[in-house]
């Protein structure tokens, strides 16, 4: 692994849940495995008003709850825990950031960082283009001592236009090799895995393409509803919140083509070709492959669970989408005519994340399917969460007289690698920063190309009063309409939350 230099994490938004729950217990499971170097520091920045004393017993709260080394002897957690520091500001006053800029000198001093810090911004966007320029104002973004950068997290930007104009913002103040814009489902082993099936494995190279392909399903979908959050994800809904973001990076890497060299920027080019041969929304395809539901309220499992306009702090008319599918076309050599399914949800029946490669079925069935597995193809499935792991589905003859043929599964599970940690992706993604990797982050043209594709949704949704909105009932796999998007006689696999033997139990 690349040497790691001494340096500094400096949280804004420090007194947030992200850093409570994610953060902190990250940087611990770093400083467990010994990735840490020797000279670190966090150093936590909000308005809230603690002292390193009460900022440490807190994060050691959370470091004992979400920590995937929660049960770690007490003197290795109080030995981290001094590492961890607090300042408290007004983050919209530009002379508190001199206070900043004077904590990290004495850090500086007491611990030797090599003036090296990573920002990140744990805070509302709003304060996004404004950190920035603070820190630029009392020098802490120029790079003439050690290294600078700044992590940005999710959303970046509400639309095309304010997506370019933070580009802007950001630029002013940072070069695009310094600026971090983290997507956590890109830091998740199995989505990382992806690339290493496809371009390590010569039986599967030579079919990736439109020759054998049928069509590519991508799922991510939550059982929980908005759990509390109903004023924020009114003003987002399930495209922003999801499909903006993380379903087109996955579908990014599904579909790149092979990097010439496995460096961030080769995989960061080839992605950017994926995003600007994504085919333009035409008004049919805003009309007939778009499908956006909201969840009405139903009784699951003996529980009744309230419809999204009864939640708290969602408007009694909303129009916001819980539910999001499309099908969309990549107007390249390798993708030409094959399509790409998406969907996401709230309130549906399991939580899941994954990918489905649909091959061709043989071009003559010359045996009797039992179950349909001759018609439908070969699947090859690449599960994200949970349950991580891949399973090809594939066709076997049925014991006894005659040919029938039933599909069976052939699968590897994560879980089985019981002598590896397999790290979390918050830890993955810091990691890399640490080391000046952004191989695993957004691109600011990627962020604007994403932003374009997606953007006529928005302004029909916005334009059109009568754009179709379909109810579906909690713990549902969403609006019927949503199968009618798959060409042929398929519709779209829906899985459990085991991965392997599905068609022997199913566990929601």
């Amino acid at each position: 692994m690349k040497k790691i230099d001494n340096q500094a994490l400096v949280i804004f938004g420090a007194s947030g849940d992200l850093t409570y729950r994610k953060l902190v217990p990250s940087v611990f499971d770093l400083y467990m495995n010994d990735s840490l170097p020797e000279g670190y520091a966090v150093l936590g920045v909000s308005r809230s008003k603690y002292t390193d004393a009460e900022f440490r017993r807190k994060m050691k709260e959370g470091i004992k709850q979400f920590s995937h080394f929660k049960n770690a002897a007490a003197e290795r957690i109080n030995s981290f825990l001094k590492r961890l520091f607090y300042l408290s500001i007004d983050t919209q006053k530009s002379e508190d950031y001199e206070l900043v800029k004077n904590r990290l000198k004495e850090l500086n001093r007491k611990l030797d960082l090599h003036h090296n810090y990573i920002f990140y911004l744990s805070t509302p966007p709003q304060l996004y283009p404004i950190i920035p320029k603070y820190l630029y104002g009392q020098g802490l973004t120029l790079q003439q001592k050690g290294f600078r950068r700044i992590i940005i997290e999710k959303p970046f930007g509400h639309d095309l236009e304010s997506a370019m104009e933070l580009n802007r913002s950001l630029t002013d103040f940072f070069s695009e090799e310094q600026i971090y814009r983290i997507d956590h489902y890109l830091g998740k082993e199995t989505v990382q895995n992806l690339l290493v099936t496809r371009f390590s494995n010569g039986i599967f190279e030579p079919l990736w393409n439109r020759n054998y392909i049928q069509h590519v399903e991508i799922t991510a979908a939550e059982s929980i509803g908005v759990e509390g959050r109903g004023g924020y994800y009114d003003t987002s809904g399930a495209m922003r919140d999801m499909v903006q973001n993380h379903l087109l990076q996955v579908a990014s890497l599904v579909a790149m083509e092979p990097p010439a060299k496995v460096t961030a920027e080769e995989i960061r080019h080839e992605k950017l070709k994926v995003f600007r041969s994504l085919r333009p929304l035409s008004d049919e395809d805003l009309r007939n492959n778009i499908i956006r539901g909201q969840y009405t309220e139903s009784h699951v499992k003996g529980k009744f669970l309230a419809g999204y306009r009864d939640e708290e702090g969602v408007d009694k008319d909303s129009r916001t989408e819980t539910y999001f599918a499309m099908k969309f076309f990549i107007d390249n050599w390798r993708w030409s005519g094959v399509p790409f399914y998406i969907r996401t949800g709230k309130r549906l029946p399991t939580r899941v994340s994954e990918i489905v490669i649909h091959f061709r079925p043989s071009p003559t069935q010359l045996f009797k399917s039992v179950d349909g597995a001759v018609e439908a193809g070969n699947q090859l499935i690449m599960r994200i969460q949970p349950d991580e792991g891949i399973l090809l589905k594939t066709g076997m003859k049925v014991p006894g007289n005659g040919y029938e043929v039933r599909s069976v599964n052939v699968d590897f599970h994560y879980s089985d690698l019981k002598d590896h940690y397999i790290p979390e992706a918050y830890e993955r993604l810091i990691l890399d920063c640490m080391t000046g990797d952004n191989t695993l982050y957004m691109s600011g043209e990627g962020a604007e190309l994403t932003w374009r594709f997606v953007q006529p949704i928005l302004d029909y949704w916005n334009s059109d009063p009568n754009a179709p909105l379909y109810g579906y009932p909690s713990g549902s796999w969403g609006p019927e309409s949503a199968d009618q998007l798959i060409e042929g006689a398929g519709t779209w696999r829906y899985p459990c939350k085991n991965l392997s033997d599905d068609g022997i139990y199913c566990e929601l």
